[in-house]
C-alpha cells in the first residue's frame, strides 16, 4: 500500500499533468493565479465599458391635426408582451454530479494509478471520482473534469465563474440525492499544486466535495494550462 505522503504527492501529479490534454485550439482564459476565496464571491472579471455620453432622448411624437371633416385617427392598444415560460432543469440521471450553473458530467469511479496518478476523464462528459464516499464523515470526494477537449467545452468549464454559495447536486448510482454548498474558490499554479495536494485533497478532516478542471494561460508541453482551478463544497 502506498504511503500516505507518496499517495497525495503523486495524485498532485496526477491533476498536474492528466487534465492537460486539452488542445490549444479550445483555450479557455481564466482568472489569475494562486486565489483562494472563503466565505465571499470572487469579483467578476469587468467587462467592456460602454462609449462614454448620456444616450439621447427620442424627440416627443406628435399627433397632425385632424380636419373637422376628417375621422379621428384610429386607436391601436399596445399588446401585452408574452409570458415568458420558466426554464425547468431536467431531472438529474443517477450517477451524476450537477454544478451550480447546470453543467453535467457522468461520474466514473476510478483508484489511483501505478504512480499515484488519477486517471483522466475518458470523455468530455465525464468526470473521474476519487477518495471519499459521499455517506463518509470526512475526508474529500474528488471529481476531476476536463475544461475543453478538441476545441468542445466541457461542464467542468464553469468551475472558473462558480461563486460562493452555489449549489452542487450529486446523484448516486442508487439515485439518492446529496446537496453541496460551494464554500472556497480556489486559483493554483499547477507548479504550486504538489505542496498543497493534502490541503485540498487530503483524506483527513472535514467531508467536502472537492472539484478540479485546467485552464489560464495554454503552456503546452506537459502541463498544457497553466493552472488548476479548484472548487470546494461543504454538505449543505
Amino acid at each position: 500500500m502506498l504511503g500516505k505522503g507518496k499517495l497525495l504527492g503523486g495524485f498532485a501529479v496526477g491533476v498536474v499533468t492528466v487534465l492537460a490534454v486539452e488542445v490549444a485550439t479550445g483555450v479557455v482564459d481564466a482568472p489569475p493565479s494562486t486565489t483562494v476565496v472563503a466565505g465571499v464571491a470572487q469579483p467578476v472579471p469587468a467587462a467592456g465599458r460602454a462609449p462614454g455620453g448620456a444616450p439621447t432622448s427620442a424627440p416627443p411624437a406628435t399627433t397632425p391635426p385632424s380636419s373637422p371633416s376628417s375621422p379621428p385617427p384610429p386607436t391601436t392598444s399596445a399588446a401585452a408582451p408574452a409570458a415568458e415560460t420558466p426554464r425547468v432543469a431536467a431531472p438529474q440521471e443517477p450517477g451524476t454530479v450537477r454544478l451550480p450553473g447546470g453543467g453535467t458530467a457522468t461520474l466514473v469511479r476510478k483508484d489511483l494509478g501505478p504512480n499515484a496518478e488519477l486517471p483522466i476523464p475518458a470523455d468530455l462528459g465525464q468526470a473521474t471520482w476519487w477518495g471519499a464516499e459521499l455517506d463518509a464523515a470526512g475526508g474529500a470526494s474528488v471529481f476531476a473534469g476536463h475544461v475543453n477537449w478538441r476545441g468542445a467545452t466541457g461542464p467542468f468549464a464553469e468551475l472558473w465563474t462558480d461563486r460562493i454559495g452555489g449549489m452542487v447536486s450529486i446523484v448516486d448510482s442508487t439515485g439518492k440525492a446529496w446537496r453541496y454548498r460551494v464554500s472556497q474558490l480556489v486559483t493554483v499554479h499547477k507548479n504550486d499544486l504538489p505542496a498543497r495536494a493534502a490541503d485540498l485533497f487530503g483524506q483527513s478532516g472535514p467531508h467536502r466535495v472537492v472539484l478540479v478542471t485546467c485552464g489560464g494561460r495554454w503552456v503546452g508541453g506537459s502541463d498544457g494550462y497553466e493552472e488548476n482551478r479548484v472548487v470546494i463544497a461543504d454538505p449543505a
